[in-house]
C-alpha cells in the first residue's frame, strides 16, 4: 500500500495518561478484561462445540460470534496492555495499517453476522415448525462467510483509502489504537474523495445492516402482537432479548462514534466510547448469551463435572 507520506514511518499512541501510577492501574485493569473476554469466548466456543443440544441454528452464529470477538479482542488490547508499561508508544506505519485494516474488517464483519442473527429470530418465531429446515447449516454457513467476506472486502477499501491521504508531519495519534478519527484529524490536503468513500462504508456496513435489523424487529415484533396468551408472548420475546441486547451495545456505540459530523468529533471523549465496543463488548458477550440461557448453563454444568 502506497503511504499517502512517505516519509511518516511510525505513529506514536497517547493512550489514556501519562501519569505512571495510572498507567500500572489501567496495565491491571486492561489484563483483567483481557484474560476474563479470552475464557469467556473460549468456554462458550467449547461448549458449543461439545454439547449436542446446542448444535442449532442459534447456537453455530453465537459461536462464530464469540470466535470474532476472540480475534476483535486481540487486535487492540495486547497493544494496550503493552503501552501502559512500556516506554515506547510507537507503532510503525506498517502495524497501523494493519490494525487498522483488521479492526475495521472484524468490526464490519460483526455488524454483518448480528444482521444474519436478527434473520435466524425472524425465522425462529415467525416459522417454529419450519426453522431447522429453513435454517440449514449451509444456510447459515452462507451467511457467515458474507459476514466475513463483505466486511474485509469493505475494510480493505477503507484502509486503502485512509492511508492514502497525506499526513501534515505530525505522527502523533491521541488515541489508544489506530482509528479513523484521529487518523483523519492528522491529515491534511483534499478529504472530499475521502468524505464520500466514508460514507459509502458506513452506508453499506453500518446504516443498511441498522435498518434491516429494525426492519426484521418490526415484523417480529407484529408476530409476537398476535400471539393470544402472555405467557407466549413471553417466552417469543424472550428468545430475541439477548440479540437484542448485543445490537443496542454494539451498534449505539459504533454510530456514536462514526455517525456524528466531522466537527463534533472530541477525541478524549471518543476514547472511552472506543474503549467499549473494542474491549469491553468482547467481554460482555459471552455473559449477555449465557446468564440468561438454560441450555448454556446446562452445558457450563455438564461440563464441569
Amino acid at each position: 500500500m502506497e503511504r499517502g507520506n512517505h516519509s511518516l514511518s511510525q505513529f506514536i499512541l497517547v493512550g489514556f495518561t501519562t501519569d505512571p501510577v495510572m498507567q500500572l492501574v489501567l496495565f491491571g485493569i486492561f489484563l483483567g478484561v483481557y484474560s476474563v473476554t479470552m475464557v469467556g469466548n473460549a468456554t462458550l466456543i467449547v461448549l458449543i462445540c461439545n454439547d449436542s443440544r446446542l448444535h442449532t441454528p442459534m447456537y453455530f452464529f453465537i459461536g462464530n460470534l464469540a470466535f470474532l470477538d476472540l480475534w476483535y479482542s486481540s487486535v487492540y488490547t495486547p497493544k494496550i496492555i503493552v503501552t501502559c508499561i512500556s516506554e515506547d508508544k510507537s507503532i510503525s506505519f506498517a502495524g497501523c495499517v494493519a490494525q487498522f485494516l483488521f479492526s475495521a474488517g472484524l468490526a464490519y464483519s460483526e455488524c454483518f453476522l448480528l444482521a444474519a442473527m436478527a434473520y435466524d429470530r425472524y425465522v425462529a418465531i415467525s416459522k417454529p415448525l419450519l426453522y431447522s429446515q429453513t435454517m440449514s447449516i449451509k444456510l447459515c454457513a452462507v451467511l457467515v462467510a458474507a459476514s466475513y467476506l463483505g466486511g474485509f472486502t469493505n475494510s480493505t477499501l477503507i484502509t486503502k483509502t485512509t492511508f492514502s491521504l497525506k499526513f501534515c508531519g505530525d505522527n502523533i495519534v491521541d488515541d489508544f489504537f489506530c482509528d479513523l478519527p484521529p487518523l483523519v484529524k492528522l491529515a491534511c490536503g483534499e478529504k472530499d474523495g475521502y468524505q464520500a468513500a466514508l460514507f459509502f462504508i458506513l452506508s453499506s456496513n453500518v446504516f443498511a445492516p441498522t435498518l434491516f435489523i429494525l426492519a426484521t424487529y418490526l415484523f417480529i415484533i407484529i408476530i409476537i402482537s398476535k400471539i393470544r396468551s402472555t405467557q407466549g408472548r413471553l417466552k417469543a420475546f424472550s428468545t430475541c432479548s439477548s440479540h437484542l441486547t448485543s445490537v443496542t451495545l454494539y451498534y449505539g456505540s459504533i454510530l456514536y462514534i462514526y455517525a456524528r459530523p466531522r466537527s463534533s468529533y472530541s477525541l478524549d471523549r471518543d476514547k472511552i466510547i472506543s474503549i467499549f465496543y473494542t474491549v469491553v463488548f468482547p467481554m460482555l458477550n459471552p455473559m449477555i448469551y449465557s446468564l440468561r440461557n438454560k441450555d448454556v448453563k446446562e452445558a457450563l454444568y455438564k461440563l464441569f463435572n
